[in-house]
């Protein structure tokens, strides 16, 4: 598990925003990279409608998120084959 994984998902626009700070500063910690997060809606017209556009931004925000962690995963140093990497060196 990655530190992103521990992130909770973001239910409002505070917390996508912060969300979104703390991906790309983990994701630049480790020099990875990654499409930008999707913009912020322009269009809704705040009367609260069924399927509004903050909902779905929401949704796009943590799938751009779950893609930030499967690039945290796939970068993530192998433990394993390094300690076997060292373990055959020693012989």
């Amino acid at each position: 598990m990655n530190p992103i994984d521990r992130l909770p998902e973001p239910t409002n626009l505070a917390g996508a925003q912060a969300l979104i700070v703390r991906v790309q500063a983990l994701l630049d910690a480790q020099g990875v990279t990654l499409r930008p997060p999707p913009p912020e809606p322009t269009t809704c017209c705040g009367r609260g409608c069924n399927g509004c556009v903050w909902e779905g931004w929401l949704a796009a925000v943590n799938y751009w998120r779950d893609e930030a962690s499967l690039l945290l995963d796939d970068d993530a140093p192998d433990v394993e084959a390094e300690a076997e990497a060292r373990r055959t060196d020693l012989r």
